[in-house]
């Protein structure tokens, strides 16, 4: 009989963790799947992922972690205003959280975690004043430390703006932006953009692209101990965005333009690729398909009347 691979995937049910479980499914690998379905679905969980109800906290995931060769770590509060608003819980969940799942690797003997990190450290000084920023950062230095005290090879994909199927449309009042602008269209209600919508914009990664890089950290060990950052290289602005999914949706809606609150600045934020090319990744999904597959998803949830 084959001998599998074991990976353990935390945040197992939300929108990156579950696409990633299905990959490593395919992919021939054995999932143990860890989420506490505080934010993640369990209707999203692929058949076949050894599925465990468990918070990240807790040291009743050690268990779980043993014989596993990788640690993919994406579990985390990361709903930027939400962070702000209680910043005690975001430190206990994605600082505490973090150095528990690294922990419980050291304990297992895995020899690599990927850690989800996030381009809210590639935003300037203001961005970085946030404690969601603040909790990402202190998880890097948590996986270096880890490194150096313990020798677990670890990997840090910094995530520009991932969408795609199972992005989370439930996340009120702040859903994602290409769920919202998606959701408005299925509405027939017309989006609110600030003056400058135009040069607004940020990268935007599609989730299988993020995957094909995740699926790379387990077959070489040229990007062990390393930052990378994980984008399309580009900018697509708020403008293009809309546009794309009216095209796509057959929508004449036009958005209402106000002026934007005090101190708002358009910003256009892309990833620097360079290093993620070197070890042979590059996005592949185009704007128009990744919106294609996340618009097609949406209308699935919507004709089983999850989404109004």
């Amino acid at each position: 009989m084959e001998n599998k691979q074991k990976i353990v995937v935390t945040g197992a049910a939300g929108f990156i963790g579950s696409n990633l479980a299905e990959r490593l499914l395919g992919a021939g690998y054995d999932v143990v799947g860890i989420d506490n379905l505080a934010y993640g679905r369990i209707e999203q969980v692929p058949a076949g992922v050894d599925f465990k109800k468990l918070d990240i906290r807790s040291k009743d995931i050690y268990p779980a972690f043993e014989g596993a060769v990788a640690v993919f770590h994406l579990a985390a509060k990361n709903d930027l205003i939400a962070c702000q608003i209680d910043p005690v819980e975001t430190m206990d969940i994605n600082v505490h959280g973090t150095a528990n799942v690294f922990e419980a690797a050291k304990r297992a003997g895995v020899k690599k975690v990927i850690f989800a990190s996030s381009s809210a450290l590639e935003e300037g000084e203001a961005r970085l004043k946030g404690f969601y920023a603040i909790s990402k950062m202190a998880c890097e230095r948590i996986a270096d430390g880890y490194h150096a005290a313990f020798g677990i090879d670890y990997v840090l994909p910094r995530y520009f703006n991932v969408y795609g199927p199972r992005q989370d449309y439930r996340r009120l009042p702040h859903p994602p932006v290409m769920t919202e602008f998606i959701l408005k269209a299925f509405r027939d209600e017309a989006p609110v953009f600030y003056e400058g919508y135009e040069r607004d914009g940020r990268d935007f990664i599609y989730v299988d692209d993020i995957n094909d890089f995740h699926l790379l950290c387990l077959t070489t060990d040229a990007v062990n101990n390393r930052l990378f950052r994980i984008g399309t290289g580009k900018s697509s602005s708020i403008k293009e965005i809309w546009d794309t999914i009216k095209s796509v949706m057959g929508s004449a809606l036009e958005p209402v333009v106000k002026p934007g609150p005090e101190g708002h600045i358009p910003v256009m934020t892309k990833a620097d690729v360079s290093d993620a090319a070197s070890v042979g990744w590059h996005a592949k999904t185009s704007l128009e398909d990744g919106l294609r597959a996340q618009i097609a998803f949406l209308e699935s949830e919507r004709a089983k009347g999850n989404v109004r």
